[in-house]
């Protein structure tokens, strides 16, 4: 193993072998919603020790939240060159997971913190705090919510001036739970969530909870694409959208390249 790997970066490994094992995969074979691959328009550098848990994209600029205690931070990349143009670290107890913008605000999550910060936008300054019960890990803004996930098949919306809890979404494909939602975006209406330890993205309608589609994102860090380190974390796991020219991002834990794509067709799922 590689001597320069911290505490941190080490249970972060056995956290991930743990999760693979107690946490389900997407019910594809059981799914009634449809399936649809994907195309890589273009792919864009991605920093490869960047452990990201939260991705948003903001007037030109992909914002991104990066885990490991002791190397977790906020930062703003320059989308063209992935270039770090402004960085937060978080003090190194902590476990950065998801951020999301509100308003002139940037609200990041912490893994096993039970806090939650509240940031400037522009500044990186930090304004305030929040506390939750259980894990964080993924944050979007729907409509009138601020959308967190926790690792389970349940979406806790938010109230976005006060974070406090207003109810919860369970998530489900085929009537059965959908678990192990991890980061998460708000894309024309739908939630998109990155199902933790697999290539596959959920589409979920925010007002029922279905998985109303499957992106299958497998073979993007394969082949020419290429993934991190070998023998290091490196799953799928990154979602951004930018709404005034319909591009979608995805990028994934340690991975040296963030890609924008496009969704194309739509196989229809296992009917019952």
């Amino acid at each position: 193993m590689n001597s320069r790997l911290g505490v941190g970066y080490l249970s972060a490994l056995i956290w991930s072998v743990l999760a693979a094992a107690s946490f389900a995969a997407p019910p594809i074979a059981q799914s009634r919603a449809p399936i649809s691959t994907f195309k890589v328009v273009r792919s864009y550098p991605h920093d490869p020790q960047a452990f990201t848990e939260g991705l948003f994209y903001r007037k030109g600029s992909i914002y991104e939240s990066t885990g490991l205690e002791g190397r977790s931070s906020i930062r703003r990349v320059e989308l063209a060159t992935g270039k770090v143009i402004q960085q937060r670290s978080l003090d190194a107890r902590y476990f950065g997971e998801g951020i999301v913008a509100a308003g002139d605000k940037l609200i990041q999550l912490t893994w096993k913190g039970q806090v939650g910060f509240i940031y400037g936008l522009s500044s990186f300054a930090r304004i305030g705090e929040f506390n939750y019960r259980g894990e964080g890990w993924g944050l979007t803004r729907a409509d009138k919510y601020v959308v967190m996930s926790d690792g389970t098949a349940e979406l806790r919306l938010l109230d976005p001036v006060t974070m406090k809890e207003v109810k919860r979404l369970q998530v489900t494909d085929g009537g059965q739970p959908v678990a192990s939602l991890n980061e998460l975006e708000y894309v024309r209406g739908e939630i998109l969530a990155n199902v933790f330890q697999t290539d596959y993205i959920a589409r979920i309608d925010p007002s029922t909870g279905k998985v109303v589609g499957w992106i299958d994102l497998t073979g993007l860090s394969g082949g020419p694409h290429g993934r991190g380190v070998p023998g290091e974390p490196d799953v799928l796991n990154g979602i951004a959208f930018d709404a005034e020219s319909g591009r979608l991002f995805v990028t994934g834990k340690l991975w040296p390249r963030l890609y924008e794509i496009e969704i194309s067709g739509g196989r229809s799922g296992r009917q019952h």
